[in-house]
């Protein structure tokens, strides 16, 4: 039997901001278009529409799923769709706020790296969890910026 964690949530963007979303599905199917015109019509190479998508698609494939955030006594489990993700708060040199959630560094101090090496950890749309995080943050990482 796992423990009970200490806080969790959970979070989906595409749902709980609409109008972004709106907005960056138009934004796809338009490029889309526009790539199906150059690289199919144009010159001829499907493989490269199809690369193109996957790529962009696959980078924006977070904002598309539902995320579940538990925090244990010792360490973080993501969940995405068919991944897991178990980080120790020991990987982690400080932490700071962004304007949807929290960037988990693994620096000692906020770095450019912070998106390639860190975690994000993205507040669900109430926010009821963001005080609470805060301060579990600040007892388990401690340097907050």
């Amino acid at each position: 039997m796992s423990p009970k964690p200490l806080l969790s949530w959970r979070t989906c963007p595409l749902v709980e901001r609409p109008l972004t979303s709106i907005v960056l599905v138009l934004f796809l199917v338009f490029l889309s278009l526009l790539l199906w015109k150059i690289t199919v019509i144009s010159w001829n190479y499907p493989i490269f529409y199809f690369g193109g998508m996957l790529l962009i698609l696959g980078s924006l494939l977070p904002y598309f799923i539902i995320t579940d955030y538990d925090f244990y006594e010792d360490k973080i489990v993501i969940h995405y769709m068919f991944v897991k993700v178990e980080r120790k708060y020991e990987d982690f040199g400080c932490f700071y706020k962004d304007k949807y959630g929290v960037m988990l560094s693994t620096f000692k101090m906020p770095r450019r790296l912070d998106s390639f090496r860190g975690q994000s950890i993205r507040f669900s749309s109430s926010r009821e969890e963001q005080a609470a995080l805060i301060e579990l943050l600040s007892n388990k990482i401690g340097k907050q910026y």
